[in-house]
């Protein structure tokens, strides 16, 4: 892919890509379709915020108790088990058809348990097969991957849900989306079991924000402020253009259009981004997903979430690529750190779950009052002008990189 990099990504790291690409994939079939599932269902909005908070308060608690797991076991094993539960909780939602309404919050705990041990064991093992030379080119490799999985999967399942007429297309598309997380779970062995080293610190995260001088006590709310969007528009987009259309084929549409163009970004952004362009990226990327929602204050529509959707993938990856890179070099910055990776990646993944539940908070508190498609666009706005002060805390880091390489 890109040749800026001096080191290349190895056997294990491709590997590890095309096993979160499956992942993807599977969770792209079905994953766009179940918060609009049980908004069919229920016709609530309160509905799918409980879920969602469940979902994410869960994820955040696995991945604090997994962390154990992962840095003194198996985390192989915990990768699987996320696996294995993405697949119960599709698995459950297929049995429990209609009635998956009446137990949302049993199910984004389940769904949120499920994505906390695959990615708690997914981000540490990212860690150990990259390095701050190549960690860019990974990133822009998930990215583009993971764009590949949105422009086909859903798109699919959007004609299924149509032309089956909604249960039985459901049904399907679950199913299919259980086959491919077998195969990830079967091709995931061949991933290498790694070394254990160490014992689990359940501390860590406070100890390091108590220090005074510390840089997580500015990495984490760069973090959080990225949560913040996150919280809001990882369901409320596709439920949006759901609402918007009436129909599932649409959706997956918008989903194979918008996941083309960030496919695109991502390969380009990935190749061109360097330590010394990433503040200047940053910012631009950061200031540009919260220009493109403007469109929605005129009117929300296909044709104007389109516009958004379009904007938002051509600019996402000039934020959230330097973010990620950035997070995983302080946590590799020296040999002390990395040692103490799982934590770190425990305390990253608090500050996103921190974000993410102040992001919900506001939807939770919005939508009763009023879920006109105005009221929806102003909570959009509002969350997603917060990556700014996310530039704003990550500013120092990226300057430091940027020195480091112009001296270099």
């Amino acid at each position: 892919m890109a040749k800026t990099s001096a080191n290349p990504l190895n056997g294990q790291a491709a590997l590890l890509l095309i096993v979160q690409a499956l992942y993807g994939v599977a969770n792209a079939l079905s994953g766009t379709f179940v918060p609009v599932y049980l908004w069919k269902a229920s016709q609530s909005y309160m509905l799918i915020g409980w879920f969602t908070l469940g979902q994410y308060v869960m994820s955040g608690l696995t991945f604090w108790v997994a962390g154990k797991w992962v840095k003194e076991h198996n985390k192989m094993n915990s990768l699987r088990a996320g696996i294995i539960l993405s697949g119960v909780f599709y698995c459950t939602v297929l049995l429990l058809g209609q009635q998956a309404k009446a137990y949302y919050i049993p199910l984004g705990i389940l769904n949120g348990m499920a994505m906390g041990f695959f990615w708690i064991a997914f981000n540490v093992v990212y860690f150990e097969v990259t390095d701050p030379d190549n960690r860019d080119r990974f990133n822009g490799w998930a990215g583009l991957l993971g764009s590949a999985a949105g422009i086909v999967a859903p798109w699919v399942s959007g004609l299924l849900i149509t032309s089956m007429q909604g249960e039985k297309g459901y049904r399907l598309i679950f199913t299919i989306s259980l086959v491919i997380f077998s195969a990830s779970v079967v091709l995931s062995f061949w991933l290498k079991k790694r070394k254990v080293q160490g014992i689990y610190n359940w501390k860590h995260g406070v100890q390091q924000l108590m220090q005074k001088g510390n840089p997580w006590r500015r990495m984490l709310p760069a973090i959080a402020a990225q949560g913040v969007r996150e919280g809001v528009f990882m369901f409320l987009v596709g439920l949006t253009v759901y609402v918007a259309t009436q129909n599932e084929s649409k959706l997956g549409t918008y989903s194979l259009i918008t996941s083309l163009v960030a496919l695109i970004s991502f390969w380009i952004v990935g190749k061109m981004l360097k330590k010394s362009n990433r503040k200047l990226a940053m910012l631009i990327g950061a200031i540009m997903i919260a220009v493109v929602i403007l469109p929605l204050f005129w009117k929300v529509s296909y044709a104007t979430l389109l516009m958004f959707g379009i904007g938002t993938s051509l600019f996402m990856p000039l934020y959230i690529i330097p973010m990620t890179s950035r997070v995983f070099d302080l946590i590799g910055q020296s040999e002390e750190s990395a040692r103490e990776r799982e934590e770190f990646i425990v305390l990253r993944e608090a500050g996103l779950v921190t974000g993410r539940v102040i992001g919900l908070t506001s939807y939770l508190i919005v939508l009763p009052l009023n879920h006109s498609a105005i009221a929806i666009t102003w909570l959009l706005f509002a969350v997603g002008v917060v990556p700014i002060a996310g530039w704003w805390f990550m500013k120092p880091f990226l300057e430091e990189q940027r020195l480091a390489e112009t001296k270099g």
